[in-house]
C-alpha cells in the first residue's frame, strides 16, 4: 500500500466534521473538568493569574445551555458569509460566473494559454466551485486545439484552480469565512479584537502573480513533457447546446451593470458626504461594509444577467434561486452551530488562553525565527488538509490553538491567517479527499485510457511542492519588507495593547 494510499483510507475514516466538532466540545467539557480539578493555573504576564473553568461544574452548565442560541447568533462567519453568497450565488446560479469564465477562455491568444488559464483558474475562486466543473473540460479542448495535450490543460487550469484557491485579486466568499473564525479565535486575547475582511487583500493580489509565473514555470519544465507521454484519444461524445445569443446578451447586459454599480460604489467612497467616505468604528468605511459591497457586485449583475438569458422569467425564479442558495449552504450551517458551540466553551473555559499564553511563551523561549515558526505552522495546515478537506472545519480547529499563541510572540491574526491560507490550498490538488478530484480525474481519462489517481496526482505533485516554496518565500520576504498584509492588516500584534 502506497503512502496516498494510507492518506486516503485514514482520512475516510474520519468522522464527518460536525461530528468532529461535536467531539471537540465534548473533549474541552472534559479537559475543563480536569483542569479545574487539578487547579491549574497559568500566570498571565498581561493581566491576573488564569485559573481553568469547568463546564461540568453547575454554573458551567448553566453557562452551556444559556449561551448556546447566542454562541450561534454571534458566530462571527455565519452572517458574512450568508449575505456574501446571497449574491455570489445569485452570480453563478443564472449561468454569469460560468458564462464568463468561458468566453474569456475562448478569446486567448495561443502564445499565452498556460498564463491565462492558471489565472482564470485562480480568479475562478469568486464563484466558488464553478471552475472545477467549467473550466477542465474547456482548457483541454483549447489545448487540444493549439496542438497541445489536453491533460496539461486539465493540470494547468487544475493547479490555478484548487492550489490556488485562496488568490485573488478580488475580494472573495473565502476572506469573510476566514476573518470570521481569526477575529473568534483573536478575541481570547483581546476581547475587541477587530479582523477586516480585506485583512490579506495585498498578499493575495501579489500571490495571483506570482502563483501564475510560478505554475507556467512548473507546465513548461515539467507538466506538459510528461504530458506529452501519454497517448491522447478524442472523445466522440459532444457537448449539450447552448443558446449563444441569449448568453452573449446576458453578458453584455451583465458587464454594463458591473459598470454602474462599480460607479456608484467608487462616487459613494470618494465623494464627499458620501455614504462609505470617511472613517468607520475600526477601519475605513469601504473596507467595514465590504461585505455587503460584494453582494450588491454579483447579485445585481447576475439578476440583469437572468433575465437577459432568460434563467430568470419573474420574480418567483429570482426568489427561488436565493432559496436554492440558502439550501446549498444548509451543511455549512450546521457546521457553523457545532463550531460555535466548540470555540465559544474552549474561550469559557479559559483553556484556550492558557494554551496560548504557555504556548506562546515557550516558543519565545526556543528562540525561533519568525519566518521559520511560520512556516512550520503553514506545514501543519498542508498536512492537515491532506485529511479534512473543508477549509472551514480545518480553520476552526487550528485558529483557537494557533492564532492567540502566534499572538503572543508578536504575529498578528491577520499574518496568522495568511499563513493558513497557504498551506490549506497547496495540497488540495494532491489529496484524494478533494471531492472535487473525481470530478478531474474523468477530465483526464477521456483523453488517457489507463490513467488513474495516480496519473493524476503525479501531474499534480510539481505544482503542490513549488507553490508551497513559492508562496511561503513570498510570505517570508512580505514579513521582511514589513508590509501590511491588506487594509487595516498590520503585520505585528503589540503586545503592550494587552
Amino acid at each position: 500500500m502506497t503512502l496516498l494510499d494510507k492518506i486516503e483510507r485514514a482520512g475516510n475514516r474520519l468522522p464527518h466534521p460536525v461530528s468532529l466538532f461535536a467531539i471537540g466540545l465534548l473533549i474541552v467539557i472534559l479537559i475543563s473538568q480536569v483542569a479545574a480539578s487539578f487547579e491549574w493555573t497559568v500566570n498571565n504576564p498581561y493581566t491576573d493569574k488564569l485559573e481553568a473553568r469547568s463546564l461540568l461544574s453547575s454554573s458551567g452548565l448553566w453557562w452551556l445551555l444559556s449561551h448556546m442560541v447566542e454562541n450561534f447568533i454571534r458566530f462571527p462567519p455565519l452572517a458574512i458569509v450568508l449575505v456574501g453568497m446571497l449574491g455570489i450565488g445569485m452570480a453563478e446560479r443564472t449561468g454569469l460566473l460560468p458564462a464568463l469564465l468561458r468566453y474569456l477562455m475562448l478569446i486567448t491568444p495561443r502564445q499565452l494559454l498556460t498564463p491565462v488559464t492558471l489565472f482564470l483558474g485562480i480568479m475562478s475562486s469568486l464563484g466558488l466551485d464553478a471552475g472545477y466543473v467549467v473550466l477542465p473540460p474547456i482548457a483541454a479542448a483549447m489545448y487540444l486545439a493549439a496542438g497541445r495535450s489536453p491533460l496539461t490543460g486539465i493540470a494547468t487550469v487544475f493547479a490555478g484552480v484548487s492550489a490556488g484557491f485562496s488568490a485573488n485579486l478580488l475580494i472573495t466568499a473565502v476572506d469573510p469565512l476566514l476573518a470570521g473564525f481569526t477575529q473568534a479565535a483573536a478575541t481570547i486575547i483581546r476581547p475587541d479584537y477587530q479582523v477586516a475582511v480585506t485583512s490579506n487583500w495585498w498578499f493575495m493580489i501579489a500571490s495571483t502573480v506570482i502563483l501564475i509565473f510560478a505554475g507556467w514555470f512548473v507546465t513548461a519544465k515539467w507538466v506538459e513533457p510528461a504530458a506529452d507521454s501519454y497517448v491522447i484519444t478524442e472523445p466522440a461524445e459532444g457537448q449539450a447546446p447552448i443558446d449563444r445569443e441569449r448568453e452573449k446578451r446576458g453578458l453584455l447586459h451583465a458587464l454594463l451593470a458591473i459598470l454602474i454599480v462599480f460607479g456608484l460604489i467608487i462616487a459613494a467612497i470618494l465623494v464627499p458626504g458620501g455614504p462609505l467616505f470617511g472613517e468607520g468604528k475600526r477601519f475605513d468605511r469601504w473596507i467595514e461594509v465590504t461585505v455587503p459591497i460584494l453582494f450588491l457586485m454579483f447579485f445585481i449583475p447576475g439578476v440583469v444577467f437572468g433575465i437577459s438569458s432568460g434563467t430568470i422569467k419573474n420574480d418567483r425564479d429570482a426568489a427561488k434561486i436565493m432559496g436554492q442558495t440558502f439550501a446549498g449552504l444548509g451543511p455549512y450551517i450546521v457546521l457553523a452551530f457545532f463550531a460555535a458551540q466548540f470555540i465559544e466553551a474552549f474561550k469559557y473555559s479559559g483553556l484556550g488562553e492558557m494554551l496560548a499564553i504557555s504556548g506562546g511563551q515557550y516558543l519565545a523561549s526556543l528562540n525561533i525565527i519568525s519566518p521559520v515558526l511560520l512556516s512550520g505552522f503553514i506545514l501543519v495546515a498542508m498536512t492537515a488538509n491532506l485529511f479534512i478537506g473543508s477549509a472551514s472545519a480545518k480553520y476552526a480547529f487550528l485558529a483557537p490553538v494557533f492564532v492567540p499563541m502566534l499572538m503572543q510572540i508578536g504575529f498578528s491574526p491577520e499574518l496568522t491567517q495568511a499563513a493558513y491560507r497557504i498551506g490549506d490550498s497547496v495540497t488540495n490538488i494532491i489529496t484524494p479527499l478533494n471531492p472535487y478530484m473525481v470530478i478531474i480525474l474523468a477530465q483526464v481519462q477521456k483523453y488517457a485510457r489507463g490513467s488513474g489517481m495516480g496519473t493524476l496526482i503525479a501531474m499534480m505533485l510539481p505544482y503542490a511542492l513549488c507553490f508551497a516554496l513559492v508562496w511561503t518565500l513570498l510570505l517570508t520576504a512580505w514579513m521582511v519588507l514589513d508590509i501590511p498584509l491588506g487594509p487595516g492588516a498590520p503585520l505585528h500584534f503589540d503586545l503592550s495593547s494587552l
